[in-house]
């Protein structure tokens, strides 16, 4: 791993915020109205963490429509997959990140927009259910 590469993972692991995003994300793909609602934030706000994150390398987007999904980016380096597990096993610790994946389950559960039928990377593969049928309800809502 480069220094430079080490330094941008460590500054954008440096704000609150994106480490409440990264702990949301642990979870699986998010489009970023979730991200928002279950963190409380405003949209340029969300938007502008989740720039730096991308930025880092730390985290990958896609478009599908007018949305935007944001997950973490492959793990397929050793280095990065273990600041992963170090942050799942941090955030597994912390009341306000548990507090924020409770949230973020009782978002799926209502039908968030995550529900979008795309990959998830998360824990054990992705604790939240994605799937065809998923997508196909959001398709009907709007």
């Amino acid at each position: 791993m480069e220094m430079k590469e080490l330094e941008q993972y460590f500054k954008a692991l440096g704000d609150g915020s994106r480490l409440r995003i990264l702990n949301l994300l642990l979870e699986g793909e998010l489009c970023v109205c979730d991200i928002q609602r279950v963190l409380g934030m405003r949209q340029p706000h969300a938007s502008r963490h989740l720039a730096y994150l991308k930025n880092s390398g730390l985290v990958r987007d896609r478009r599908e429509g007018y949305r935007v999904y944001y997950r973490l980016a492959e793990a397929e380096r050793g280095k990065r997959k273990g600041l992963y597990a170090f942050l799942e096993e941090v955030c597994r610790e912390g009341e306000s990140f548990r507090e924020d994946g409770r949230r973020l389950r009782k978002a799926m559960v209502a039908g968030a927009c995550a529900r979008s039928g795309g990959k998830s990377e998360g824990r054990a593969g992705g604790k939240m259910a994605r799937g065809k049928a998923g997508a196909k309800e959001r398709k009907g809502k709007g």
